[in-house]
């Protein structure tokens, strides 16, 4: 049966700021509490969405989570209606308010972790959401993030969904940031490679700066929760250098598609021990391409968001890269995917660059923005069939006229505070909803 992978990515959403929420997270922090430009934000997303379906690449789009989050604030101790909330939380904690808007969910990546069913033993798609224990801002979404992935993969014949594993940091599951898969074709079973940052093990080396977020205990129990195929999941570690410098992920220097492993020589706390074992668990050739040091540093690497970008499969057999405009921007990171590109050993044949700056100054680039699931025909099927979140050219002209019907092209860090940006997204969100066929997935639009 033929399968082929999608591209999910998340849309940005309304309340889109840079409040320098994530610790770790070099370029959040960096921009922290200037201005921003959600509309821009959201129609740069959408424009990489279109790209790719225009080369043939199947694409579906997910919906923003409701922001700003008032329902947390009450439960945080704040009281009356929503636009009460929202000035007594921005007076007393607007580090709270911050945070309950926050539109990180756009970063789908972080969304959940599936497993496809060439596989899982009952050959059904394993789905996971994240439990994101680490930072408050992003531990407030695994509810709604499941309950948007169970109605578009919504057939139990096709697809089987766990609940978000405990919320606490021994089980901390950042989603498929951390995960990667090598196969022959996507129609065939493959090595699932889970990278962990962290573990209950007090010997395994740590990071000094910032913290690990995906536990290796999070990473063996979705394993085993998904019924991966004995010997095709593999377990391995994040360089604690590298999350030190930034790397806060594991997509933020390593990128797989099919049988190409995509890294920085600093992402894995052992490289050689990595490669060895990958090669002994595929029984075909993987093209392991490695940027060194020398090639591109390591904290040029992570500003650059070089190893963040999408590693694609095209009809014609090859694979293309789509890279963060600031790639191109970079003298090192620019003449490593070209030559990258005129090696004629790998299947990668070209390179494109795509402007993700919105997002980029919050420190997600291109593979952060995606979830990237394998479907077999009848479960592509499902998908179309449930809703409306596969790209075409009229779905794409309805969502840029709705982003730029609804969405301010202005949030300076006091916006946040403006009861009338919760009705605006509201609004916005409550049409969103119509436009892709989902019907009522949020908790405002239920009676």
């Amino acid at each position: 049966m033929s399968a082929y992978e999608v591209n999910f990515d998340g849309l940005v959403g309304p309340t889109h700021n840079y409040s320098g929420l994530a610790e770790g997270n070099v370029a959040a922090r960096k921009n922290a509490l200037t201005d921003s430009n959600p509309r821009e934000a959201a129609l740069q997303g959408l424009a990489k969405m279109k790209h790719l379906s225009d080369l043939g690449i199947r694409q579906g789009v997910l919906p923003p989570q409701d922001r700003p989050a008032v329902d947390m604030l009450r439960k945080l101790g704040f009281s009356g209606d929503d636009a009460n909330v929202i000035n007594l939380a921005s007076a007393a904690a607007p580090g709270l308010l911050r945070a309950c808007c926050s539109a990180s969910s756009m970063w789908v990546a972080n969304a959940a972790t599936v497993s496809p069913g060439a596989d899982t033993e009952n050959a059904k798609v394993h789905i996971t959401p994240a439990n994101l224990p680490s930072q408050f801002h992003r531990s407030i979404e695994p509810s709604a993030t499941a309950g948007v992935l169970q109605r578009v993969f919504n057939d139990e014949r096709y697809f089987e969904h766990h609940d978000p594993l405990p919320p606490n940091l021994y089980l901390a599951d950042e989603g498929a940031a951390n995960h990667m898969r090598l196969c022959q074709s996507h129609a065939e079973a493959g090595l699932e490679i889970f990278v962990f940052g962290r573990s209950a093990n007090r010997e395994m080396p740590k990071p000094r700066n910032f913290p690990a977020r995906q536990s290796l205990e999070a990473s063996e129990s979705i394993a085993r929760l998904h019924r991966i195929r004995h010997s095709k999941a593999l377990f391995v570690q994040q360089n604690p250098v590298a999350i030190d410098a930034g790397a806060f992920h594991n997509d933020v220097l390593a990128v797989t598609n099919c049988n190409v492993l995509l890294y920085h020589e600093a992402a894995f706390y052992d490289r050689l021990e990595v490669e060895e074992k990958i090669t002994r668990a595929c029984d075909y050739p993987v093209h392991f391409i490695r940027a060194n040091e020398p090639d591109i540093t390591l904290a040029e690497a992570i500003s650059t968001y070089l190893f963040n970008s999408q590693l694609i499969s095209l009809a014609d057999g090859k694979m293309m890269i789509l890279a963060p405009s600031e790639c191109q921007e970079s003298d090192s990171a620019r003449t490593f995917l070209e030559r990258v590109v005129r090696d004629a050993a790998n299947p990668i044949t070209r390179v494109e660059y795509v402007n993700l700056r919105q997002s980029m100054k919050n420190g997600g680039g291109p593979a952060c923005l995606r979830l990237r699931i394998v479907l077999a025909e009848p479960e592509m099927e499902r998908v179309m069939k449930n809703s409306r979140v596969i790209l075409d050219e009229n779905l794409y002209n309805e969502l840029k006229a709705w982003i730029e019907k609804h969405y301010r092209d202005h949030i300076s860090p006091p916006d946040l505070a403006d009861p009338l940006l919760l009705r605006e997204s509201r609004t916005a969100l409550d049409e969103l909803t119509r436009i892709l066929a989902l019907g009522q997935i949020y908790d405002f639009q239920k009676p």
